[in-house]
């Protein structure tokens, strides 16, 4: 499941009521035709706007951090849920109200018709991924400059990394495209398709010039992380004198070595998933991994279509056996606490899904306590158009899902300030996100931009992206507070 924001814990979702302005964009000539953007979705979303942008500042063009400054923009849609949907075409409505000239891609660009009918001004519509696509509408509605000094731009910056919609600070490695799993719920499949991984090759290159350039963190997304190179058969590469497989571990061993924070996401807990835990434990990789559990009775999991879903749940949970490979999922995560005691696990959960009983979601709320995952977004199960899951008896009440969402919150909550209080009195290596008037926000090792909790810091000096050692002084529900060692 993408990580779309709409009800997770902790969400910290951008404001994307205008165009997003980029890092390190061309200045130009006063003739360069300009360009707005309006990025929605998942960070993989985002890597493909920041893929657009750099390809058209290699060609000239300027970019307008509003309406009235673009000759034209353009609106990178999510598709995954209806809620997210809406705020797309919301987006492109506003995009042709305040500028008039608006070009759509991404995730709900799969599917045009859908847009089109609502939205028939649009100037092209592609699906993700598209760049080429994409920038061919570009200049079909503004062409580039003819300004030769213009055009002879390099394709990257001076630092080598090309246009970024992060801070200077991360950035998002994306390994792959699309995904072999049919998960139910999920229609990723039929927008992105199936698992496409980058040459190892490819990505150590970017990720090495990303660190080159500055990038402390690199936070390393795809649709399927740890299912890497399954597609290429883990196609062998030289590397540095050396031969490196298109495979997740050593990929991770890789990226170990560059000297950067390392953040791993979307990691489905296949068996070879449990050799990255030493790299963790070395320092190598950041002690986290972010686990899209999705669900822990196992009829649901079975009804999701999950990988490795196992046996139905049991008539009676409070106090039974536990089932099939939810009781395996709880002795590797403590296996997992084991090899790397400061493992931070974070992952995504779904109430009120099809069929979901409350001897189900009781059964989820008894593994949260047990599994005490240190970071847990919750949704409320929404049905997607074209998803199979649709077809599943039993649909859960509105006002039933929403009574569990909040059921699951209060216990998460509850997990994470107790885990939170534990670190007072800890000293903690902490990335400075911001700067403000009366400190600094910042976050641990076990924190993800956007989606975790923060660090308030007291202190002078500090600029953003210093990692400094804070002495954590109190904490809350789900952010700390200290101040510089």
């Amino acid at each position: 499941m993408p990580d779309y924001k709409t009800s997770a814990m902790t969400a910290k979702k951008k404001d994307t009521s205008k165009p997003q302005s980029a890092t390190g964009a061309a200045t130009g000539a006063a003739t360069a035709p300009t360009v707005g953007l309006v990025s929605l979705g998942c960070p993989k979303a985002l890597v493909d706007s920041e893929r657009i942008l750099t390809q058209l500042r290699a060609e000239g063009y300027k970019f307008s951090p509003d309406y009235d400054g673009a000759d034209v923009v353009i609106v990178n849609t999510c598709g995954f849920l209806d809620s997210a949907k809406e705020e797309s075409l919301n987006a492109i409505g506003e995009a042709l109200n305040e500028n008039g000239k608006v070009i759509v891609t991404g995730c709900m660009g799969a599917k045009p018709e859908d847009i089109t009918k609502i939205h028939p001004k649009v100037l092209s519509v592609t699906g993700p991924h598209q760049y080429e696509a994409v920038v061919e509408a570009v200049h079909a509605a503004v062409p580039p400059s003819q300004n030769k000094f213009i055009n002879l731009m390099p394709q990257q910056k001076e630092d080598g990394i090309g246009i970024k919609l992060t801070p200077r600070h991360y950035a998002y490695l994306k390994i792959s495209e699309g995904c072999n799993n049919r998960c139910s719920f999920c229609i990723i499949p039929s927008l992105r398709g199936d698992l496409v991984s980058r040459p190892v090759i490819q990505v150590l290159a970017e990720a090495e010039r990303l660190v080159k350039g500055g990038v402390k963190e690199l936070l390393v997304i795809s649709q399927d992380t740890s299912a890497y190179g399954v597609d290429t058969k883990y196609q062998p590469y030289p590397w540095k004198n050396r031969t490196v497989r298109t495979k997740f571990i050593d990929l991770c061993r890789e990226l170990g070595e560059l000297g950067a924070w390392v953040r791993l996401h979307y990691v489905y807990p296949y068996p070879h998933v449990d050799e990255v835990f030493e790299l963790m434990n070395q320092g190598k990789v950041l002690p986290y991994i972010d686990i899209p559990f999705q669900h822990a009775s196992p009829s649901v999991l079975k009804a999701m279509k999950r990988p490795g879903a196992g046996k139905p749940a049991p008539k009676s949970i409070l106090g039974a056996e536990r089932a099939g490979n939810q009781e395996k999922t709880l002795e590797r995560i403590k296996a997992w606490r084991k090899v790397c005691p400061d493992l931070t696990i974070r992952s995504t959960f779904i109430v009120g899904f099809p069929g979901e009983t409350e001897e189900d979601f009781q059964f989820l709320l008894d593994w949260m306590q047990e599994a005490q995952i240190d970071r847990a977004g919750c949704f409320k199960y929404e049905a997607v158009k074209g998803a199979k899951a649709n077809e599943i008896a039993g649909a859960v009440p509105e006002e039933i899902k929403e009574e569990r969402f909040h059921r699951f919150m209060t216990l998460q909550q509850e997990i994470s300030a107790a885990k939170l209080k534990e670190k007072i009195g800890k000293t903690l290596p902490v990335i400075i996100d911001e700067m403000g008037a009366e400190g600094y926000t910042g976050r641990t090792q076990g924190d993800a931009p956007e989606i975790d909790g923060c660090v308030y810091v007291t202190g002078k000096g500090l600029k953003q992206g210093d990692i400094v050692n804070v002495k954590i002084t109190g904490a809350d529900e789900y952010d700390l507070f200290g101040e510089v060692a």
